[in-house]
């Protein structure tokens, strides 16, 4: 072959290759496996899924190179606010093999880590990943996991309440409904010393399984406290339409800590970390791991998006008026 004809082969065959395909393994399927602790099997499913997370997941892979059903494939597994099934899910993962597992929230990423020392584990939202032991350091993670870490620091949590006090005036009680992990982790602690620099009585209401919810309920009512804070745990979104219409019965003006609990679910407001944005970039890390990376050199992240939403339909029907500097702040007003 002469030089010319070996140049413009060379050209056409680096021109018909998928992106990326020069750090990926000829004709490999990638498996990733999605453990979650709430969205059901049946919104994780397909190249264009109904699950926000899943969705934004698979469309930052897509445009790393990868095509669903091609050389990718995702394998999900939910405990459906379940958290007693997760150590049983993510073994299930890991004896099928898949390449990759990508989990969020403390339950979760933990019962993943439990289950395999060896398979790459990418969380996409962790709060205090080193403080829980999972990370040797934020720089230098060490082991099996990597990701972006989530940020209920003091300042978020804080946050949340004095966005709530401001859409509320007068708020004194404020009902806390979170699970027993969370009220005593560091995420919990920050919580009530907020309220307390606040001046606010946190009244914390277990709810860690769903039949934990009825009686949750109960308590709240009796405990007449006047407003919600919920914690976004798995229970909780997998509730978060009963959890909203309880709050609309009682009148209770109520911040939940994802947007879904607002978009989705008819809650008051909204304020925190941009699930989306963190399951997008979850995708780099899959990325870099499937291409050879060791996660325990690649340094862990940390949330930088942040969503504010509010619902002024459901403002009208507790008879609030949302004040319009609180509205120009939101990124998002669902009238």
């Amino acid at each position: 072959m002469d030089r010319r004809r070996f140049l413009l082969t060379s050209l056409a065959g680096a021109l018909a290759a998928p992106l990326g395909a020069e750090a990926q393994q000829a004709g490999k399927v990638y498996r990733i496996g999605i453990l979650s602790g709430a969205s059901p099997i049946s919104v994780m499913l397909g190249p264009d899924p109904i699950s926000r997370s899943v969705r934004a997941l698979l469309q930052r892979l897509r445009e790393l190179g990868y095509v669903y059903g091609q050389n990718l494939h995702t394998v999900p597994r939910s405990a459906e606010g379940r958290p007693d099934r997760l150590p049983a899910l993510a073994s299930e993962l890991v004896g099928i093999p898949v390449d990759v597992i990508v989990a969020s929230g403390p339950p979760t990423v933990q019962a993943a880590q439990q289950a395999t020392r060896t398979i790459p584990i990418v969380f996409a939202g962790m709060p205090d990943p080193v403080g829980s032991g999972l990370v040797s350091s934020l720089g230098r993670p060490g082991g099996n996991l990597t990701g972006v870490s989530s940020a209920d620091v003091p300042e978020i949590v804080g946050k949340r309440l004095e966005l709530l006090m401001e859409a509320a005036p007068g708020i004194s009680r404020v009902a806390y409904i979170a699970t027993q992990q969370n009220w005593e982790s560091p995420t919990g602690i920050h919580t009530q010393a907020a309220a307390r620099a606040l001046s606010v009585t946190l009244l914390h209401t277990e709810v860690t399984t769903p039949e934990q919810l009825p009686e949750a309920f109960a308590a709240i009512a009796r405990q007449r406290p006047n407003a919600l804070l919920v914690q976004p745990s798995a229970v909780n979104v997998v509730h978060l339409k009963l959890i909203a219409a309880f709050a609309a019965k009682q009148r209770l003006p109520a911040m939940y800590g994802f947007s879904e609990f607002v978009i989705e679910g008819g809650g008051l407001m909204a304020y925190g970390q941009s699930t989306a944005d963190l399951w997008r970039r979850a995708a780099v890390y899959v990325d870099r791991i499937l291409k050879g990376a060791n996660p325990g050199d690649l340094p862990v992240e940390q949330a930088t998006t942040f969503e504010f939403v509010i619902n002024l339909k459901t403002a009208k029907a507790l008879g609030l008026t949302i004040p319009p500097s609180l509205l120009l702040r939101a990124d998002q007003v669902i009238e």
